[in-house]
């Protein structure tokens, strides 16, 4: 499950097995968003083992996609 606005997303990952996929398909929706702006790269959070926030980040560089982890 994913909830979105225009430049952050929010990952539920409810089926372990799905976890790439599910992130794999939010980095692919942000990477929508900022291609006209090239000016922000995708900032990936764990909060926890299921869920996850995808953000555009003036920190990463365009084009590239950083992960931090928070538990």
């Amino acid at each position: 499950m994913r909830s979105q606005t225009a430049a952050h997303l929010e990952v539920l990952v409810t089926e372990p097995a799905r976890l790439y996929e599910l992130l794999d398909d939010a980095e692919a929706t942000l990477r929508q968003v900022a291609l006209p702006q090239q000016s922000a790269g995708i900032l990936v959070t764990r909060h926890h083992p299921g869920r996850y926030t995808l953000a555009l980040s003036a920190t990463v560089p365009f084009g590239e996609t950083r992960e931090q982890i928070l538990s």
